[in-house]
């Protein structure tokens, strides 16, 4: 990606502007690489439809599908599908998220479930308090409720 640069009309004319002056006349500037707010909820968007779809897929202890899964590998899978690159276990992927509030969450979004300070599964929010996931041996992908507060919230880069 290449960087976008708002620039104010009076610096329009000026010809090339700095980082410095852009921020002292409220301009703005998206680094290379970063994604704005927008672009971030469409690929959560995506990812959450692609999660969904996986509906039934079986269960599997280090699966990172595309007709099998565990908790992570599906995460994994998901968010590859839409562009964007997580590392493979759910404590990593919680390491790599940028960390919100549950009141800040939306759809889309990451729901790490932990321990204390160790994450041991992830699932991605489908709003009304519900996630997708891979819970376990035996189970398939589905829809559930969250079912306990022990829970961290985050949003893929």
């Amino acid at each position: 990606m290449t960087a976008q640069v708002h620039v104010p009309s009076l610096l329009t004319r000026a010809g090339t502007a700095t980082v410095l002056t852009l921020a002292a006349v409220g301009g703005s500037m998206i680094a290379p690489g970063a994604v704005t707010d927008a672009q971030a909820a469409t690929h959560s968007t995506k990812a959450l439809k692609i999660a969904a779809s996986k509906k039934g897929s079986p269960y599997r202890y280090g699966a990172t599908g595309p007709h099998r899964f565990d908790c992570s590998g599906l995460m994994l899978y998901v968010f590859k599908k839409v562009g964007k690159r997580l590392p493979r276990t759910a404590q990593q992927q919680y390491n790599k998220t940028r960390h919100i509030t549950a009141s800040k969450r939306k759809r889309g979004d990451l729901v790490f479930f932990h321990s204390g300070r160790s994450v041991y599964h992830v699932g991605i929010y489908a709003g009304r308090g519900k996630i997708w996931h891979s819970p376990k041996t035996g189970s398939v992908v589905r829809l559930e409720k969250i079912w306990t507060r022990s829970v961290w919230y985050g949003r893929v880069r």
